[in-house]
């Protein structure tokens, strides 16, 4: 049995997924709520669904756990509210840590590119907690992910319990099925499909960033499936431990993107760029690009899919289909 926290989001629910498909008992920790995420269930239910608010009373009577894989979170770049995203994404994961290390349970949880802030420091995943301290997130959902980074770093250096397993997975810009409940943190990709399926070009920033061009802003985009990868992987290789980037290793632009779109829709690559809005001006990162090292010289042998067939894919297999959900 492997429990999955967020396992009816976007991530959750392509790694639940993938489990069943296996065989493996899943138990689910997430609120349906009232946005369609059951739909991200609806393919592959898993054997238990618990909210949220009953996880510490399941974890004090539950079978033991293959493997437990924390993905739930406060994950908008956009959060305010400080006292729940530090409840949820440090104090939360803090104990399912201290849970799996009494209890000898593997324990991967998320992190995110987010703590790199503005990249100047580059976009390195030295674990030790002198690197990590030269790092300044932008936004309090990126210092969260940040802080709980530092506090695992911590405890290993000196010494306390720690799981068996453990690795913190820093997700750069993943896009796919199973995103559509996610409100204004959705992908870029869908974004850019929904404007050119209702017949619009579509509009990306104006770069905020002397010397930069428009539409030259670049990120890290990975394809939904090659995350779930890396996550089955590191399952299957309980001997690999520590902090990864998980990205593709390489930057493209959002006018890469943008014409990507274009073309796996069959429409001409027309883009219109307008204003950044004011409220993300100073918070935008402008380039994020993973470097790999790490999760390569751990073993991973995967490959990562290139923008444009994973863009192809996801239009038309999914966003252009009835029933786009995986």
């Amino acid at each position: 049995m492997i429990m999955v926290t967020g396992g009816a989001g976007f991530i959750g629910s392509m790694l639940q997924a993938a489990l069943v498909r296996r065989g493996v008992e899943t138990v689910v920790v997430d609120w349906l709520g009232d946005a369609g995420k059951w739909r991200n269930l609806a393919a592959h239910p898993p054997a238990r669904l618990i909210p949220p608010e009953a996880l510490d009373d399941f974890l004090a009577s539950h079978p033991p756990l293959e493997a437990l894989v924390h993905l739930g979170a406060v994950s908008e770049t956009t959060a305010t509210d400080g006292d729940l995203t530090w409840a949820t994404n440090v104090e939360l994961p803090g104990r399912l840590w201290t849970w799996c290390a009494a209890r000898g349970v593997p324990f991967l949880y998320a992190s995110s590119a987010a703590t790199y802030g503005d990249g100047a420091g580059g976009f390195e995943d030295d674990p030790s907690p002198a690197a990590l301290a030269g790092l300044r997130p932008l936004n309090l959902y990126g210092w969260t992910k940040h802080a709980f980074d530092l506090r695992v770093a911590a405890l290993i250096a000196q010494g306390a319990p720690r799981p068996p397993q453990w690795a913190g997975l820093k997700f750069f810009n993943v896009y796919g099925p199973n995103e559509y409940h996610k409100g204004r943190m959705i992908s870029v990709v869908k974004v850019k499909y929904d404007e050119v399926a209702a017949g619009q070009p579509p509009r990306l920033f104006r770069s905020d960033r002397a010397g930069l061009a428009d539409g030259a802003q670049a990120r890290d985009f990975i394809w939904v499936g090659d995350v779930v990868d890396v996550i089955l992987w590191l399952l299957d290789t309980p001997a690999v431990s520590g902090l990864f980037n998980v990205g593709t290793g390489r930057a493209r632009t959002y006018l890469d993107l943008a014409h990507a779109v274009c073309d796996a829709a069959g429409v001409a690559r027309e883009v219109e760029f307008i204003d950044m809005p004011e409220k993300l001006r100073g918070q935008y990162q402008s380039f994020t690009e993973a470097s790999t090292a790490r999760l390569r010289a751990a073993g991973f042998p995967g490959q990562f899919t290139p923008l444009e067939d994973g863009i192809r894919r996801y239009v038309r297999e999914y966003l252009a289909q009835p029933d786009c959900y995986a």
